[in-house]
């Protein structure tokens, strides 16, 4: 039985463009093979969701299907198009629309009777009618575009690397591709391949991929714009007296000076060890200083910790305001 590709998606027939594509990501992300390895089904369902995007995201596809249903792809360039030669009709005749017997008309009752007689008539209305017919019923077009997500370490996003993607295609096969990462991409952002979309039809080139990366959180490090942001754990002692920190970045171990006596919360800057810039030089990596105190702190240990600020009396809540 021939699947209605509306009802794959689970949209109306009247839907924009857009509802389609949004349509075809839920559905792709919830049956894709790689999500569901437990579901034998998954597959096949992806590849039903994929081969109806196929023909709904494109306009021409999608009109044809509407007017023919699904036998549209078996029409070729003989198949109806509205108001131009409709092409051959049998024992060898031309049938023509509307607009191609006006090109007629006007070409040689208009400006006079032509002097070929009807024979130079007839065979002047066949070429314009097959030259139509050639322009509008086999001339190649793009394929497809074919949309995929993938998420990625954070290190990669910020390094660069590369990820194994496998991609459904409606045949039944699947590709296996080999995707190459930049350095600094940001999450949400898509990655294009060229020619790795859905087929063109009559020939034509195949669409592209679109690749949605996603970037998944890191334990320690944040991201804003091009900076890192990392909190780094220090001794009391090393606050106090002050001390050099080895502290990890993207393009490998840093030594990091803390002054003597820097509180909690205070931010140290490396240059240079944020994330790669295209084209421009790398963020900054803002080191949060936390000050960290033993678990296991004894009675005189306190003791002489309150001595301290009994000596050097302050309050660091007096700015604090609501």
């Amino acid at each position: 039985m021939t699947e209605d590709h509306y009802k794959t998606l689970g949209v109306r027939r009247d839907v924009s463009q857009a509802e389609i594509q949004k349509a075809y990501r839920e559905l792709a992300r919830k049956y894709h093979p790689d999500l569901n390895p437990d579901d034998k089904s998954a597959k096949h369902k992806f590849q039903q969701v994929q081969a109806a995007f196929d023909v709904l995201n494109d306009r021409e596809k999608r009109e044809m299907y509407d007017r023919y249903g699904s036998a549209f792809e078996s029409m070729g360039a003989g198949g109806p198009r509205p108001g131009g030669a409709r092409g051959p009709k049998a024992g060898g005749g031309v049938e023509f629309g509307d607009d191609a017997f006006a090109e007629f008309f006007d070409d040689h009752f208009a400006g006079g009777a032509s002097e070929g007689g009807a024979g130079d008539l007839f065979r002047h209305f066949q070429e314009r009618a097959s030259a139509k017919s050639r322009r509008g019923g086999s001339a190649s077009r793009q394929g497809a575009n074919i949309e995929a997500e993938t998420q990625i370490p954070f290190q990669t996003a910020v390094a660069g690397g590369e990820v194994q993607l496998n991609i459904p295609r409606a045949s039944g096969k699947v590709d296996s591709l080999t995707v190459k990462i930049p350095a600094g991409i940001e999450d949400g952002k898509r990655i294009r391949l060229r020619g790795q979309g859905g087929p063109g039809p009559h020939r034509g080139t195949p669409g592209d991929l679109l690749i949605t990366v996603h970037v998944a959180a890191h334990a320690s490090f944040h991201r804003q714009g091009n900076h890192l942001q990392v909190r780094v754990p220090v001794t009391l002692a090393e606050a106090a007296s002050g001390a050099k920190i080895d502290v990890p970045t993207p393009t490998g171990t840093v030594s990091l000076r803390v002054p003597a006596g820097t509180s909690s919360g205070t931010k140290l800057r490396i240059k240079g060890r944020g994330v790669p810039a295209k084209g421009g030089s790398a963020g900054d990596l803002l080191a949060e200083v936390l000050i960290v105190l033993p678990k296991d702190l004894s009675e005189a240990d306190r003791k002489a910790i309150e001595d301290v600020d009994r000596r050097h009396p302050a309050n660091p809540r007096a700015k604090l305001r609501w």
